[in-house]
């Protein structure tokens, strides 16, 4: 049997629509109903008033018209018998003597309940609250159907979904965050939306506000082709949102029949509520103020493992994919860590910063960021000590652009060598150092670490650490090395995302040449800890992404893990549909075991690891941002 991946396929429709034509319209509706059903779509909504058209004016009242949409209606329920498709669409239903604007629920031939619009129009539609009837049963075509606020419930699937109708999301207390407070994890909107000059921007805004305050999915369908024109133009305008980001939009205008499905990721969102505090509270303050029907459906068709998606991942989730939201987010995070760095130097009164410098990646951003935080502190790059320290496998490369970065910024330059001291201590300790394994390694970090502390201890200095985020992950330091420093500016910064902010600083100094040259070559240099001797042509040897798997899979899995708490065959489900094309299944496979075991086996490290500053929504600081214990057990997730 496949899994459930937590993913379900949802779908906004637009029919073309003739008004006051119900008869037409329900074939419309149907094919749309079939086509998304034929694409294994488990919700549908479609318009406001779809069967009839929202346009209508005084014609609601005739009884001919009210007559044919009962009929279009009938057909419409009769052909939905065939699949496990739930529609949501709009009508209007004759109740107490009143015209009530409402959606119905629809699935195998059923009508499941009646939601009404919460807010009328006054001169045909009654408000809800204005109904005078009690009951919360309405009849229609010989059945008792629930009516009124309610919840429709996939015990199977885990997903409750609600509708709110129109504007009446734009109430400053809406029914679709009173849904989402009581449960709800998507919520439907049947509308009937205007075009007016910026309406679009406006809705767009609105819908994606909503989704992210309920912590919700939402799912727009506007009425479009066909409505009258006499006063107005209806777009058609088809949007889905997830968690305060738009997934998928219609294009606007259309002619004919429009669908726009995505997946919603109904288990993230049950993820982010379970980790929100304040939405639980607010949800015990408010929900108790309605009570709400809760209406089961058949089994809803969801995601499975090995599907197809309509819905895109990007590979690189800590990476913005606009080059202008890319630019601004560099700035910030080298403005978060130039003034976090700032404001601790000042603090303990560090007569200088110490760093140590590689040449790579990590230490390069360190020391820009020390450079900067000197020029907000009004002081002089030379009270930064950068300390280069060569060992067995420093290669001329990493070696050269460290002096560079070092000489260009105007620090104060030290270069000692390790190779003398550690050879000693592997006499000391009786150690053979043909062997070439984590001691030999390990005994190479702890010596830097030791030389930086010692002179940071000799002119009352501050060691500043380099460490990244994804190595604290992965646990890719040495314990009581690399690992240890004073503060470390990277511990927030995610791998993946340090070639970027490197490159926007390298724009940032473009009329220094030699600068923006060396970081440029910084940033083309392999990724190493450079512990191992270079190869015959004096080249890296030693890989990082050949031991612990390539970064950008490393931060893919690590984003969705903390951020969103995916479970692992789900995390290999939208892995493998992310990287189609460049990683197999069974290298995401092992990567993944790899990614797994690592995570949860080096808790021990992160437990005490320096302060530094949060840059984004992950984050590893086990001072509040992921308490675990360093003994759990890994085999739950090495058997999914």
């Amino acid at each position: 049997m496949n899994k459930n991946m937590g993913l379900i396929r949802v779908g906004a429709g637009s029919p073309a629509i003739k008004v006051a034509g119900p008869a037409a319209n329900a074939d419309n509706i149907i094919a749309i109903m079939n086509k998304a059903a034929g694409d294994r779509c488990g919700i549908l909504v479609l318009p406001r008033l779809c069967i009839t058209g929202s346009t209508c004016g005084d014609l609601f009242f005739q009884d001919a018209l009210y007559e044919a949409q009962l009929t279009a209606l009938k057909k419409i329920l009769e052909c939905s018998r065939e699949h496990s498709l739930v529609t949501i669409l709009g009508c209007y239903l004759r109740l107490d003597n009143a015209l009530v604007d409402c959606a119905a629920v629809i699935q195998r031939g059923e009508i499941l309940g009646v939601v009404p619009k919460m807010f009328g129009d006054n001169r045909h539609f009654a408000s809800a609250s204005d109904f005078s009837g009690s009951e919360d049963c309405i009849r229609l075509f010989g059945k008792t159907v629930p009516f009124g606020n309610i919840i429709f419930e996939d015990e199977e699937a885990g997903l409750d979904f609600g509708i709110e109708i129109d504007d009446d999301m734009l109430m400053p207390v809406s029914p679709g965050a009173m849904l989402a407070l009581a449960g709800a994890d998507i919520v439907f909107n049947p509308a009937s939306g205007i075009e007016l000059v910026r309406g679009a921007d406006f809705r767009r805004s609105q819908i994606v506000s909503a989704s992210a305050k309920s912590m919700c999915g939402y799912v727009y369908a506007s009425s479009g082709s066909g409505e009258s024109t006499s006063d107005m133009i209806y777009g058609g305008h088809c949007l889905i949102a997830e968690g305060g980001r738009l997934l998928m939009e219609s294009t606007r205008f259309e002619s004919e029949n429009q669908i726009t499905y995505t997946e919603i990721d109904f288990s993230k969102l049950n993820f982010e509520r379970l980790g929100s505090h304040g939405f639980h509270d607010c949800s015990k303050a408010y929900r108790r103020d309605i009570n709400y029907k809760r209406i089961l459906l058949s089994p809803l068709t969801v995601v499975v493992e090995g599907e197809s998606l309509f819905r895109r991942y990007s590979r690189s989730p800590f990476i913005p994919e606009d080059p202008d939201a890319l630019a601004e987010n560099c700035k910030e995070i080298f403005t978060i860590q130039t003034t976090a760095l700032a404001r601790r130097l000042a603090k303990v009164g560090a007569k200088s910063a110490v760093i140590g410098i590689s040449g790579g990646l990590d230490s390069t951003l360190a020391l820009l960021v020390c450079a900067q935080a000197m020029k907000i502190l009004g002081r002089p790059a030379s009270d930064i000590t950068a300390v280069t320290m060569p060992g067995f496998g420093t290669t001329d490369r990493t070696y050269r652009n460290a002096l560079v970065l070092m000489r260009k910024l105007g620090t104060t330059v030290r270069e000692i060598s390790i190779a003398d001291s550690v050879t000693q201590h592997f006499r000391d300790i009786g150690y053979d150092e043909s062997l070439r394994d984590v001691t030999y390694e390990n005994s190479q970090a702890r010596e830097r670490t030791q030389i930086l502390m010692d002179i940071a201890n000799m002119n009352g200095g501050f060691v500043v650490g380099t460490g990244d985020l994804s190595e604290g992950a992965l646990g890719w330091c040495t314990f009581n090395g690399d690992h240890i420093s004073m503060y470390n500016v990277n511990c927030g910064v995610p791998k993946t995302m340090i070639p970027h902010i490197l490159g926007w600083i390298k724009e940032q100094n473009a009329e220094d040449e030699i600068l923006a040259q060396t970081i440029g070559g910084v940033i083309d240099t392999p990724i190493s800890p450079e512990l191992l001797p270079p190869d015959a042509s004096g080249n890296i040897q030693q890989k990082t992404e050949e031991s612990v798997g390539p970064y950008e899979l490393n931060d893919f899995f690590l984003y969705y893990t903390i951020r969103y708490g995916m479970s692992p065959a789900k995390l290999r489900f939208i892995a493998c549909k992310a990287f189609s094309g460049t990683y197999d299944y069974e290298t995401i496979t092992k990567w993944l075991k790899v990614f797994y075991r690592r995570f949860i086996s080096q808790q021990f490290k992160r437990n005490c690891v320096p302060d530094g500053p949060k840059v984004g929504t992950v984050g590893l600081s086990p001072r509040g941002d992921w308490v675990m214990p360093a003994d759990a057990d890994i085999s739950a997730f090495l058997v999914e």
